[in-house]
């Protein structure tokens, strides 16, 4: 536990001391050279829509070792990266970009998330996009949606993935699989995203309700 000094601010003891919240989450760690290269050569081979084999060939190496350079369980030679990186149409150089890559960051100001139309949107849902994820296997879309007085309820929503609402205004019959949850502002609901899942009564309109989707980059 950080101590507070005679000046009155709290802070880290010693370096290995951190700050931590309330959540499980590991402390961030340091990926190895390999890792970082491995996890660039895959970002730039899905980028690209080729498979792990069709890469391993146009470099003139074999699957099993291509697959170790993108898990990061080889360091590869110079000769190999110099290849790979001739068969993705990149300087080598690029391979190596993820090694002290930036930390994600998105910030949108009130009013200003994009409005989208996401798949299966009905008449009266607006789905306003609060951020987006720039890389890595996560993927998390935020929404700030509204249902106008012109909505109309649909509970055929279906998609990979978990999700979590929280509701703002309004009040709502939601439905998730074979059950109905009332949720009024400050209720929350987590599920299965896979399972149909949407507003089955609408009870007090217009509402808002935060929608957070996290699912897994498709390769």
């Amino acid at each position: 536990m950080a101590q507070t000094g005679s000046g009155g601010a709290a802070g880290p003891s010693s370096p290995e001391e951190h700050y931590v919240t309330g959540s499980g989450a590991p402390l961030p760690g340091q990926r190895s050279l390999e890792q970082a290269i491995g996890a660039q050569v895959r970002a730039q081979r899905t980028r690209r829509g080729l498979k792990s084999a069709d890469l391993a060939a146009a470099a003139g190496i074999s699957g099993s070792l291509m697959s170790k350079i993108e898990t990061g369980q080889v360091s590869p030679s110079l000769a190999t990266l110099q290849a790979v990186a001739g068969a993705l149409n990149v300087p080598i150089a690029v391979l190596f970009s993820a090694v002290e890559e930036p930390r994600d960051c998105s910030h949108v100001r009130a009013g200003e998330g994009v409005v989208i139309e996401r798949r299966g949107t009905k008449a009266g849902h607006q789905y306003r996009l609060l951020g987006h994820s720039l890389a890595g296997d996560l993927v998390v879309e935020p929404y700030l949606i509204t249902l106008s007085q012109e909505a109309v309820p649909y509970t055929a929503f279906q998609h990979a993935g978990i999700e979590l609402i929280h509701m703002l205004t309004g009040r709502v019959a939601y439905r998730h699989a074979d059950r109905t949850y009332d949720l009024a502002p400050g209720d929350t609901l987590m599920f299965d995203a896979s399972a149909a899942h949407g507003p089955e009564t609408l009870i007090e309109l217009p509402m808002t309700y935060l929608s957070i989707i996290v699912y897994t980059r498709q390769p």
